[in-house]
């Protein structure tokens, strides 16, 4: 395979067509190597418009969420928050740690939780691996972040949730972004939600997508009284 064509198409065949209109976020997919953070089993499908698994077979790593999203959904995710090299960023769903590569590039600091401790050491490796040093892996449930955790600028979800979850709101700092995908199949949206105030909220939702769930965030009941 020829990498660096393969790269080039997915830049400027499913990403850029796909209202990607940052250059910066552009730029960054050329340089953040994507191939360096798939299973060696997996290079094949590095730069194609599909989520790739990481661990175990494709339908269990798919069906347990433990999978790399589509390259265009990480690429739109990226620049829809605005992130800014002074921002302290919080991701929930590390993976193979290519999302929380995308995002120190751009920020001052990242830190990543990841729930399966494979997934830890995998992603802990792949960032070493390229010369990283602003990330922090650690294994930890991000629904169960509390206000002691800290606040940050940014949170980016890797996977989706059924309803923004607002114990992660608390941590924003006042201008602050959170980006998930919310919904449930067969209709989810990208959405973002900025702190204005410690009272107020403002979200957009522009674009519909999907994405694998994130363990353990409330599942409201489907049923209402």
């Amino acid at each position: 395979m020829n990498i660096e064509l393969a790269r080039f198409n997915m830049i400027e065949q499913q990403i850029r067509p796909w209202n990607l209109m940052d250059d910066s976020v552009l730029e960054l997919l050329a340089v953040v190597k994507r191939e360096d953070f798939v299973p060696k089993a997996q290079t094949g499908l590095a730069f194609a418009d599909l989520e790739v698994p990481l661990l175990g077979s494709s339908d269990e790593a798919l069906g347990l969420g433990q999978c790399m999203l589509e390259p265009r959904l990480e690429a739109r995710l990226l620049q829809d928050l605005a992130v800014q090299p002074t921002d302290t960023v919080l991701e929930i769903g590390t993976g193979s740690g290519y999302m929380a590569a995308l995002l120190s590039k751009k920020a001052l600091r990242v830190l990543s939780l990841e729930i399966v401790p494979e997934l830890v050491a995998m992603a802990q490796e792949n960032l070493v691996k390229a010369d990283i040093h602003n990330v922090e892996v650690r294994q930890g449930d991000g629904a169960q972040m509390t206000a002691a955790d800290g606040s940050f600028d940014v949170i980016a979800l890797s996977g989706s949730v059924a309803e923004v979850p607002p114990a992660l709101l608390k941590l924003l700092k006042i201008g602050g972004r959170l980006g998930a995908v919310v919904g449930d199949e067969p209709v989810m949206r990208a959405t973002v939600v900025t702190k204005v105030s410690d009272t107020e909220f403002r979200t957009v939702q522009e674009w519909d997508t999907h994405a694998p769930r994130l363990r353990n965030f409330p599942q409201p009941s489907r049923f209402k009284f």
